[in-house]
């Protein structure tokens, strides 16, 4: 996914390639043996925060408390280059499935940022974007967000990721690619069906509404949808 996966700063581009030299520096034997994942995802905290939980509005998304099936998915696709980002590519090209599979059951167990990540959204968009999240649009086969990520906005067991908190640019960034074409799923896409069929300004409404939405102290990804998905969807695992 090119554009979706916003390009770093300069200087962040620089801490991240050192703490990849450092990440790297053992042999892959020698890094898992190593007890505290904290310490070995040190390169991981420089873009996505202490425990996968940014702060702010940026470009990188908080990562706690996702579905670990989700999470690995993802960072599966950045290894094989199926979603491409320089430093992501660069820093698990050499893992193998065990160690992804470790990385991503570690930031599944954190808890979730619970502050919101958004500035500068107007009422009237964020009123398009909760009209949107919550009800959809049926005149357009557009669903609630709801309706695939839960009642809660906090994901589905196994594989489907929370949306609420994230950053504002994050998620407009990502599904503007998706309406782009740039970011692809598996066939049917229907995230990019869905993205195709909203407007540029309704993406920003949405991206605001749900970086506005706070994580509840004990939130967690739900076990499972109450019907069957509403849409369908290539890349939502049984």
């Amino acid at each position: 996914m090119p554009a979706p996966d916003h390009p770093a700063s300069p200087a962040r581009l620089s801490l991240a390639v050192l703490l990849i030299s450092l990440f790297f520096a053992a042999p892959v034997a020698a890094q898992e043996a190593v007890a505290d994942m904290a310490d070995r995802l040190k390169a991981c905290a420089a873009c996505h925060g202490d425990e996968g939980r940014t702060v702010g509005d940026t470009y990188y998304p908080s990562i706690a408390g996702k579905p670990a099936r989700y999470l690995y998915a993802q960072l599966e696709n950045f290894r094989d280059g199926r979603r491409q980002h320089t430093v992501m590519a660069a820093m698990l090209r050499t893992l193998s499935d065990r160690y992804l599979g470790e990385i991503a059951r570690y930031y599944a167990a954190q808890p979730h940022a619970k502050q919101p990540v958004f500035e500068g959204a107007t009422p009237e968009q964020l009123a398009i974007g909760e009209r949107l999240t919550v009800a959809g649009d049926a005149s357009r086969n557009i669903p609630p967000c709801m309706d695939c990520h839960g009642e809660a906005l906090t994901g589905v067991q196994p594989s489907i990721p929370g949306l609420r908190g994230l950053p504002t640019r994050y998620l407009d960034a990502q599904i503007s690619a998706w309406k782009q074409g740039q970011r692809r799923a598996a066939t049917p896409d229907c995230m990019g069906k869905i993205a195709r069929s909203l407007t540029a300004a309704e993406i920003t409404a949405i991206s605001a509404w749900l970086a506005s939405r706070p994580y509840a102290e004990d939130a967690k990804p739900a076990d499972s949808l109450p019907g069957e998905l509403p849409i369908d969807c290539g890349g939502v695992l049984p």
